[in-house]
């Protein structure tokens, strides 16, 4: 099972699907004890595994993804923003930058800095995690909320893996501006930026759209994200990468079309992307069975 899939049903044990979560009044050591261990293979990484290790004993972070949970969950009736989200897109957003980079894309660290891919999977593996931050402040501007306190955790852990002078400074600039760049109407500078921006979109399987709904409510949001099944990155045949998304139903096209198209647009990726729909199965799931206004 990858951690993608694992974390899916990591999601519905620790939280129940995202209509089905009710407000709690559970206490935070209860919040705590079921903590989710981040994980993505490293291949070699050692500074990616040196963060991983870091993350996973970080209390005050894992309060951060708390509390970003509670507004989204338990306050907006919104699908997650905390733990299960962003190790998700840790896990896609690595997958997706070495099947670029297996392609022949280089990543802006390397063209600009001369550093090297394994810093560019450390880029977009921290920016991922610290991306919704700022939802433990507020939902309105979270991707800038989520500025300052990546900021903070950032000064901790860079200047162990960069002792060199300046280079903390630069790779903390990176992951800022890949995280302000999953923002709406955001426009990112650089592969990395933009490869942050797609893999937070592309969490979107078994309901898991990044677009709010009212729980419970039957809408074209929730429908089309009911119908999405799973999420694969491959090697495409004409660009570096093609994006399959398995959907039960064709109402499934709409968050390719009209949601995930926007996230797409201005990320930088166009050129290096293939995205295929494909119904899963001969027949078409029945998501509802009645529609009133």
């Amino acid at each position: 099972m990858s951690d993608i899939t694992r974390g899916l049903a990591e999601s519905e044990a620790l939280e129940g699907p995202p209509e089905a979560r009710p407000a709690s009044n559970r206490s935070i050591a209860e919040r705590m004890s079921s903590r989710l261990e981040m994980r993505v293979p490293v291949e070699g990484n050692l500074r990616l595994q040196e963060v991983l290790d870091w993350v996973n004993t970080h209390d005050d972070l894992y309060g951060l993804w708390i509390a970003s949970n509670v507004t989204a969950i338990e306050r907006l009736r919104m699908t997650d923003h905390g733990p299960v989200h962003v190790k998700i897109v840790m896990n896609l957003a690595v997958r997706l930058l070495r099947l670029l980079a297996q392609g022949g894309v280089e990543p802006c660290i390397v063209r600009h800095y001369g550093m090297k891919k394994e810093d560019a999977e450390l880029v977009v593996a921290l920016a991922a995690l610290f991306h919704d931050l700022g939802m433990s402040i507020h939902r309105v501007d979270h991707e800038a909320y989520s500025l300052f306190l990546a900021n903070d955790l950032l000064k901790e852990i860079l200047p162990r893996l960069y002792p060199e002078p300046g280079t903390a400074a630069i790779v903390r600039s990176e992951i800022l501006h890949a995280i302000i760049g999953h923002r709406s109407g955001g426009r990112p500078l650089t592969l990395e930026a933009g490869v942050v921006r797609i893999a937070d979109a592309l969490d979107m399987a078994k309901g898991r759209s990044r677009i709010p709904f009212e729980a419970g409510s039957m809408s074209i949001h929730s429908v089309s994200a009911a119908a999405v099944e799973q999420v694969i990155l491959q090697p495409g045949a004409q660009r570096p990468v093609k994006i399959l998304i398995e959907i039960n139903n064709s109402a499934g096209v709409f968050q390719l079309d009209q949601l995930f198209r926007e996230k797409l647009k201005g990320s930088g990726l166009e050129p290096y992307l293939e995205v295929e729909a494909n119904l899963a199965g001969d027949e078409e799931k029945r998501l509802f069975r009645r529609f009133e206004l």
